[in-house]
C-alpha cells in the first residue's frame, strides 16, 4: 500500500440479525480512502475433514439437504466431506467430533491441509481443512448427525477414484470437499490409480 494511502478501517457496525449467524452492516473506509457500506455474515470458524481408507482406497462422505443450494438451484442434496462449526479451541478436536457425529468414524492423526476463508466477500468464516486416514475398525458409530439438529445425513463410503471422477466432471459441487479431494490426489496419487 502506498505511504500516502489511508489505512482501511471499519468505522462502525450495526447488527441487522442475530441468530445462528449474525448479519452486520459495516461502515468502512476502503484502502483508497472512499467510504462504503459492506454486509458481513458472522458465525465463527469451521472445520472439514476428508476421512480416507488408504488400504481399500475409499473415502467417507455424506449426503445432506442444504437449504441454500436448494433455494438457488433446486439441488435436493449435496455430497460433502464431514464439516461443521468449530465449538472447541482446537480445530483438530472439532474435526474429529464432526467426523464422528456425521460418519461414525473415530479419527486419529489428522493431516492439516489449509485454513481458508470460505467466502471473503461476505463471511468471516475461516475453515480448517484436514485429511485423515481411517480403517474399518475405526467405524464405531452409525453417524448421521445429531438428531436434535435434524441434519438428515446419509453416510456414503465411496471409492476415491469415483470422487476424483466427480471432481474432474465438475459434478463435485461442494468447494471444501473438492479442495480436499484435490489435496489428497496431490499428496497421495497412488490412492487414485
Amino acid at each position: 500500500m502506498p505511504a500516502d494511502s489511508p489505512n482501511p478501517k471499519i468505522r462502525g457496525t450495526r447488527t441487522v440479525h442475530d441468530g445462528w449467524a449474525s448479519f452486520l452492516i459495516a461502515d468502512v473506509t476502503l484502502p483508497d480512502g472512499h467510504e462504503a457500506t459492506r454486509e458481513i455474515e458472522d458465525h465463527g470458524e469451521a472445520v472439514c475433514v476428508l476421512p480416507y481408507d488408504p488400504e481399500r482406497r475409499l473415502a467417507l462422505v455424506i449426503r445432506q439437504f442444504r437449504a441454500a443450494p436448494f433455494f438457488a438451484a433446486a439441488l435436493p442434496e449435496m455430497l460433502e466431506a464431514p464439516a461443521g462449526l468449530l465449538d472447541e479451541a482446537d480445530p483438530q478436536a472439532g474435526a474429529r467430533r464432526e467426523a464422528f457425529e456425521e460418519t461414525g468414524v473415530r479419527l486419529g492423526a489428522l493431516e492439516p491441509v489449509a485454513t481458508v476463508w470460505t467466502m471473503p466477500g461476505v463471511s468471516t468464516e475461516r475453515m480448517h481443512l484436514f485429511l485423515a486416514a481411517y480403517a474399518p475398525a475405526d467405524r464405531e458409530g452409525a453417524g448421521g448427525g445429531l438428531a436434535e439438529e435434524h441434519e438428515g445425513i446419509t453416510v456414503v463410503e465411496m471409492p476415491l477414484a469415483d470422487l476424483a471422477a466427480l471432481a474432474e466432471a465438475g459434478e463435485l459441487t461442494d468447494m471444501k470437499t473438492y479442495t480436499l479431494v484435490l489435496a489428497l490426489r496431490l499428496r497421495r496419487p497412488d490412492l487414485f490409480v
